[in-house]
């Protein structure tokens, strides 16, 4: 029996190079991509409608977008056009984004909990092709459905999944979402915790941890050079615990090292700083929460999440050659 798959695209490759992966993906049996969305380089619907029209049974899921800068309305319509595009094979992943990059634009991100349970209620509502009206804290529509005049008017299976980091988002993403996507940088037993959170919101909606699909982030550097694929992930592990010091934390990262490489790295940060810093990041802390090594290596940590209650790994590879992990990790 084939296990779960799926990959996981950001921005370190040509566009048009992320048409060849997903193909090859779909050609070796993942069952699905998924596009990053998170700095400011490259938004992900554009890439989504691409890689659904280039490909035929693939899952094409956002990776995650968040709930702040698209209004609800665009937001359903938005996933509409992507659900006409690969009926029944798009995936809405959404989350509360993360500071500072949105206090930098601008985005007071004041009760997340509320804004998300808001958006997704709503979204929800008209990818159902209901009428609705919704007064809240955050969301607010009169009278909006989606106007369909030509084309499917039924519902849209398009699932909701929230890709939830602290406690009080993963709790109520068991109450209010039909899956969670588990965060990267993370050791294999953090699932414990999120999955008895989990499992406490899916008891709220009459539901157990066990009806929800669990797809998990998994940073993957795969290379028969065990030396070069750690030194890979090195270089990504530096920038991400400087930008997102939500993952450290996850992570248990020392704020102190956290710190010391934000000392170094600008916004953006360079690939001089990066290289400048990465030193500070431990290979025992790579190997922790990445599956990095050989093929063998990042095979049997990916195994690890399985065991911990992933139910679908989303490999996000970093450096090296793509198709190599799409091989490593290969149903067909």
């Amino acid at each position: 029996m084939s296990e779960r798959v799926a990959l996981y695209l950001q921005d370190a490759h040509d566009l048009r190079d992320g048409l060849d992966y997903v193909r090859y993906a779909e050609e070796r049996g993942f069952e699905a991509v998924w596009q990053a969305e998170s700095r400011l380089v490259r938004d992900a619907i554009v890439p989504m409608a691409a890689y659904a029209a280039v490909t035929k049974k693939l899952k094409v899921g956002s990776g995650v977008i968040n709930n702040w800068t698209r209004n609800v309305g665009l937001l359903a319509s938005t996933f509409l056009t992507l659900d006409d595009l690969a009926p029944d094979r798009i995936i809405c992943g959404i989350g509360a984004w993360w500071d500072p990059l949105a206090k930098n634009v601008g985005i007071d991100r004041r009760k997340p909990l509320t804004a998300m349970r808001e958006t997704v209620t709503v979204l929800r509502r008209l990818l159902n092709m209901e009428r609705v009206t919704f007064d809240g804290e955050f969301v607010h529509v009169s009278g909006i459905e989606l106007d369909v005049v030509h084309g499917r008017r039924e519902p849209r299976n398009v699932p909701i999944m929230i890709g939830a980091t602290g406690d009080n988002m993963m709790e109520m993403t068991g109450e209010i979402a039909d899956g969670v996507v588990l965060n990267y940088c993370v050791e294999p037993s953090y699932n414990s915790k999120a999955l008895e959170l989990l499992d406490a919101g899916a008891k709220k909606s009459g539901r157990r941890v066990d009806d929800m699909d669990r797809p998990q982030l998994i940073v993957c550097s795969v290379d028969l050079d065990h030396d070069k694929a750690i030194d890979s992930t090195r270089g990504l592990l530096t920038q991400y615990l400087a930008q997102q010091p939500h993952i450290a934390k996850a992570s248990g990262v020392s704020m102190d090292v956290v710190a010391q490489i934000q000392s170094i790295l600008g916004w953006p940060a360079t690939k001089e700083q990066i290289d400048r810093a990465k030193h500070l990041v431990p290979e025992d802390l790579i190997t922790r929460i990445t599956a990095s090594g050989t093929p063998d290596e990042a095979r049997a940590k990916v195994a690890e999440y399985r065991k911990n209650g992933c139910t679908c790994p989303i490999l996000y590879p970093v450096g090296g050659d793509i198709k190599v992990l799409i091989d490593t990790f290969a149903q067909l």
